[in-house]
């Protein structure tokens, strides 16, 4: 899924490749990718983009005072193509969703693989109100927000850390892959309770959130689209990588399943050398 550094990447490449050009065409392939019908996708064309925005995990490409918003989910993508194919392209079973054209013949393709149709896009002249961004919480890479605020969120959260980095209403941006680096960075159990961090574990938590997503998104800088996934899954030292050595400490980075989403951990530096019970229904370590 691509998370806070990606669409951050995406954001800056689309910026260089689409601001001050025209969009001629888009053409919704997968008819369901579309969450809202007016203004229609074809008030788009004609107009020039202006910008390209981000809040949390949705990409916001604004054309004249109309925003063409999208959230990638969990298997969405974007492929940019310098020329566009020729011809229209046909509605199918394959990836693609929908169709961003400009006049200069190059654009860019949403895509989304597998059988969960998850990929959205919404036209609107006001992304705030749209219902995913209106109830995000604050960016953890903007300059407010610091340690305190950190504190003053996770004091309010019973519930374990893995799901709270997770919540887009807490923080936005971060996902399942980041929320295993961060907690793995700050030396954290996933399932240690948000609201019983003492300070020096609040202060711990907080470095490490800010350098993970800083370096993730540092390592994005100037990669086309393309390069971004392959970018992602170098850069992970522990998410993904169950039964290899960890990176800091040599031991051996374990996994627990759930019912659509698995974390990776490394017992050493995170819970005491003690192995996590996988099983949804398990009493977890603290």
């Amino acid at each position: 899924m691509p998370e806070l550094p990606e669409v951050e990447a995406l954001r800056e490449f689309l910026g260089g490749e689409l601001t001050g050009h025209e969009i001629v065409r888009v053409l919704p392939v997968a008819v369901s990718v579309l969450k809202t019908y007016d203004p229609p996708v074809t008030a788009l064309e004609g107009r020039t983009v202006t910008g390209v925005a981000r809040h949390g995990k949705f990409l916001a490409v604004e054309a004249d005072g109309l925003w063409l918003v999208t959230h990638l989910a969990r298997a969405g993508w974007l492929r940019w193509q310098d020329p566009l194919p020729s011809g229209a392209p046909r509605p199918g079973k394959g990836p693609l969703a929908l169709r961003v054209a400009l006049e200069t013949g190059a654009g860019f393709d949403l895509t989304e693989a597998g059988t969960q149709k998850r990929l959205a896009v919404y036209v609107t002249d006001a992304p705030a109100a749209l219902p995913g961004i209106a109830r995000l919480g604050p960016d953890p890479l903007a300059a407010d927000f610091t340690e305190d605020r950190l504190a003053h969120l996770l004091a309010a959260e019973g519930r374990q850390l893995k799901g709270a980095l997770r919540d887009q209403s807490l923080i936005a941006g971060i996902g399942n892959a980041y929320s295993d680096e961060i907690l793995h960075a700050a030396r954290m159990s996933p399932f240690k309770h948000a609201d019983r961090l003492t300070a020096e574990e609040t202060s711990r938590l907080y470095a490490a959130l800010r350098a993970t997503l800083t370096e993730a998104v540092a390592r994005a800088h100037g990669l086309a689209a393309a390069r971004l996934k392959a970018e992602k899954k170098s850069g992970l030292r522990v998410h993904g990588r169950t039964g290899e050595p960890c990176p800091v400490c040599g031991d051996t980075i374990r996994e627990v399943s759930f019912a659509d989403s698995s974390l990776q951990y490394c017992p050493t530096c995170q819970t005491g050398g003690k192995a996590l019970a996988d099983r949804r229904t398990s009493r977890f370590l603290k």
